[in-house]
């Protein structure tokens, strides 16, 4: 805050002319993603943006396996998926003194037995085109975005939790004030909202590294123009190919490495970029139909000193908190799970169903994966320098990380081992994908997608052989009944529910929060369908019927993949986030529902 701020909230706050609970700045990937997601938790939000309008062409683009499976849970990625282009590959060229421009080398992007995504690819279509879809879901419930209203300032209500905030009408030139009980800068590397957190300057490396982004229809005879593509050129330097939706390419095009001179910007043209792209490519021809789009960037890997304040009633999320390259298409799926992060834990806070303190793990999740992301991206563009086979191997080295779905959080409330277990999976992890079967309809689905993200944990039973372990079920399920933080949770959803939008009626939603709101139930086992009936199965799983499966898909199978060897006298419980990750996991004999129940409840009185 600034100095005198709560004078000045006192004298402002008759001035305030709206309300709200969450206030978030800034409608780019992350600050949509932030509010899309409120809005569905049935959370009061208000987003602004400085711009008339959304982005329209170019900036980031790139939607990587983690994201693209997001989306898909979040029943937004089917647009998304059917228009754009996908990259599987990357394909190395360089030229030297003495030998012309040859392709060196061809590598799958995302190799099944290195990564295991259920879409092995990159997405690849404009900013605007994944703000659109965001959009169109919030305003299909009833919230729009915003515009020409840009961030000044915010003032603490002396006495209150309350934040007095700031904006200009840009369209009438008018300041406005609006009162929220949270401010979330979602406003980009430059972001004002991180001003109003004490010691959050962003701190790292800001280089001479200097690259320009250009897309538009290419003529060229260059034969992998459909790949990813790396050129090293021994006169002009190294060129990043991208394919892109509606038979377009994106170029970014090195202007000067780490170690030269900061490069003029007078002089980064559209032209000029154009021929040093056509220089790297001789002999082959390169001529430009259209261009959309184009920018320049220097290389900085920079994070802020904090993600939010000491109450807990700001914070920033995305560029606000991390900068970096563009070159392995980090920027807006790192800054969308950053919110995806906030926003269900903002939900269970703001309901009065877990405790504030649950706020902290944002900030020190998320700093965690900025670091990360920042240590990668620094060898990352080391190795571009260096040649392909360093490049090679810092794809190969890092390529779960890339992907998004190798990143891992540290032990906290919410990634306990409560009682440590070796298996496939630890805490912290993200849940792995595996195909099963549905009971109760016989469909084949992906277990991490098919149920949807309603701001609520998971508790899943896996259970080898089912007649071998009905005690444990039958133990666990009439004790977990009896516990009311895990039940309804008293009135928060009947007197605010989530929003929904008329595409929902298709989704059935309410199948899978007919025990709690918080909490869904789900199993797998390995055992025939002709083996049980739902009747058989505990009050909670018979509720649960949307969310049995059968493990007769995959080979491995699902159980295999989570836990590697699970005896069939024994039972596997995992608890996972509503991110998706894994929050606690361990197995058990028939005999030990009494201490699983425990295990359970020891997870959840952290949190609820």
């Amino acid at each position: 805050m600034t100095p005198g701020g709560d004078q000045e909230g006192d004298r402002a706050s008759s001035a305030v002319s709206g309300c709200t609970t969450v206030l978030v700045v800034g409608a780019g990937p992350s600050g949509l993603m932030l509010a899309c997601n409120l809005v569905r938790f049935g959370i009061d939000v208000t987003i602004i943006d400085n711009r008339a309008d959304k982005t329209s062409t170019g900036k980031a683009d790139g939607l990587q396996p983690k994201t693209i499976e997001t989306l898909r849970q979040l029943r937004l990625a089917d647009s998304l998926v059917k228009n754009a282009a996908r990259v599987y590959d990357i394909v190395f060229w360089k030229s030297n003194p003495d030998e012309p421009l040859r392709r060196t080398a061809r590598q799958t992007h995302y190799p099944d037995n290195l990564v295991g995504a259920s879409d092995p690819y990159i997405l690849l279509v404009h900013q605007g085109m994944l703000e659109e879809v965001m959009i169109d879901d919030m305003e299909s419930r009833g919230v729009s975005v915003q515009r020409n209203s840009r961030f000044l300032s915010c003032m603490r209500t002396t006495g209150t939790h309350h934040l007095n905030v700031s904006y200009e009408d840009l369209s009438t030139k008018q300041i406005k004030k609006i009162r929220t009980d949270y401010l979330i800068g979602c406003d980009g590397a430059r972001s004002k909202v991180r001003n109003f957190i004490p010691d959050a300057y962003l701190e790292g490396d800001i280089t001479n590294e200097s690259w320009a982004v250009l897309d538009g229809v290419i003529d060229t005879d260059f034969p992998d123009l459909w790949s990813k593509v790396i050129v090293r050129s021994h006169t002009v330097g190294s060129i990043l190919w991208i394919p892109r939706e509606r038979n377009m390419t994106r170029l970014y095009v090195e202007l000067s490495p780490t170690d030269s001179e900061k490069v003029d910007k007078s002089m980064v043209t559209t032209e000029y970029v154009m021929q040093r792209a056509r220089a790297a490519m001789h002999p082959y021809s390169l001529k430009w139909r259209t261009v959309e789009w184009f920018g320049n960037y220097v290389v900085g890997q920079r994070v802020a000193r904090q993600f939010m304040d000491p109450d807990m009633r700001i914070f920033i999320a995305g560029d606000a908190g991390h900068c970096h390259s563009a070159l392995a298409a980090q920027g807006a799926n790192t800054s969308m799970h950053d919110s995806f992060n906030l926003a269900w834990k903002l939900n269970l806070v703001i309901r009065g169903l877990a405790h504030p303190s649950l706020l902290s793990t944002y900030a020190a999740e998320r700093q965690k994966i900025a670091y990360d992301l920042i240590n990668f991206d620094t060898e990352h563009c080391k190795a571009f320098s260096v040649g392909d086979i360093a490049l090679a191997k810092n794809f190969e080295d890092n390529i779960r990380f890339i992907s998004g779905l190798g990143t891992e959080y540290s032990p906290s409330i919410l990634t306990q081992n409560l009682r440590p277990y070796l298996s496939q999976l630890r805490p912290g992890m993200l849940q792995l994908p595996a195909k099963v079967t549905r009971y109760i309809d016989a469909n084949p689905v992906d277990i991490q997608l098919d149920i949807p993200l309603l701001g609520q944990f998971k508790l899943y039973f896996f259970v080898p052989n089912i007649r071998h372990t009905m005690p444990f079920l039958t133990t666990v399920c009439e004790r977990l009944a009896r516990i009311a933080s895990l039940g309804h949770v008293g009135q928060s959803y009947q007197n605010c529910p989530r929003k929904e939008a008329p595409s929902d009626v298709f989704q059935q939603l309410q199948r899978y929060v007919t025990v709690s709101d918080v909490l869904t139930y789900a199993m797998v086992t390995r055992s025939p369908r002709a083996d049980f009936e739902i009747t058989d199965l505990p009050q909670i799983l018979r509720q649960s019927r949307w969310t049995l499966y059968l493990d007769d898909i995959s080979t491995p199978g699902c159980i295999s993949q989570w836990w590697g060897f699970l005896a069939s006298e024994k039972s596997g419980v995992a608890i996972v986030r509503p991110d998706g990750y894994v929050g606690a996991l361990h197995d058990w004999n028939a005999e030990e529902g009494e201490q699983a129940t425990q295990w359970i409840e020891d997870y959840f009185s952290f949190i609820l």
